[in-house]
């Protein structure tokens, strides 16, 4: 191999390195953003993955991180650098594949963790003192106002006991409440399925570019090892 196309091969492997950092701090600031602004994460609490901020943060941190590396050792051709970043890549696609099976295999699963957490957060809620709970209270009464729904399963959910946030008109007259008849457990397992398929989505580029990187770095490698370069 001469050593244009070495030059070639370590700058597409740098930028595209590059390119995978950037897409994995843009998924850990929109993470971070989701974490903060969301009102789920005192809901569901069974099964914390399915929670997308969560798989977000842990996912671009692990990606920003392993692409840094391949951005070092491509830069200054250094061997050890590019085999140690060529296994945590390798190890991070097998990560990414085994999760999309576990999503895929177990999605009937998540459904129930759903409807089981939502229903053990409305009871926790009804029977709470009015100072009791607040975080859980104010979670609960965020997704009913802002997805216009009321209970897990519908307003008969409450038994009666029907908070302000179900009513449908803002302000609400107590005396003659009317309220959301939906129940929120499909409009919010309907919200975790889209955002889970933009980060999917998401992730499969990063996929494709992961790839993509780790099948250049087997020849620099091979490249460096045969003229005994990149430990220097």
């Amino acid at each position: 191999m001469n050593r244009s196309c070495v030059n070639c091969l370590k700058t597409m492997l740098i930028h595209l390195n590059f390119l995978c950092w950037l897409c994995g701090a843009f998924v850990v600031a929109f993470g971070e953003f989701q974490m903060i602004h969301s009102n789920f994460a005192s809901l569901i609490t069974t099964f914390w993955p399915i929670y997308p901020a969560n798989t977000l943060v842990v996912t671009g941190t692990i990606v920003t991180c392993v692409c840094y590396l391949g951005v070092l050792g491509g830069m200054r051709e250094n061997r050890c650098m590019l085999i140690t970043f060529f296994v945590l890549l390798f190890i991070l696609m097998l990560v990414e594949l085994a999760m999309a099976c576990v999503f895929l295999v177990y999605s009937r699963e998540i459904d129930t963790y759903f409807e089981k957490d939502l229903m053990q957060s409305l009871e926790t809620y009804k029977q709470s003192s009015p100072e009791g709970n607040k975080t859980l209270k104010d979670d609960f009464d965020a997704v009913q106002h802002l997805f216009q729904c009321c209970g897990v399963h519908g307003v008969a959910d409450w038994r009666g006991n029907v908070p302000l946030s179900c009513c449908t008109k803002d302000p609400c007259n107590i005396l003659l409440q009317s309220n959301w008849q939906e129940g929120c457990l499909v409009k919010v397992r309907d919200w975790f399925a889209r955002n889970y398929l933009s980060t999917g989505a998401g992730v499969v580029t990063m996929f494709i570019i992961q790839f993509i990187c780790l099948s250049i770095t087997i020849p620099l490698f091979c490249h460096f090892s045969r003229h005994g370069l990149g430990y220097q």
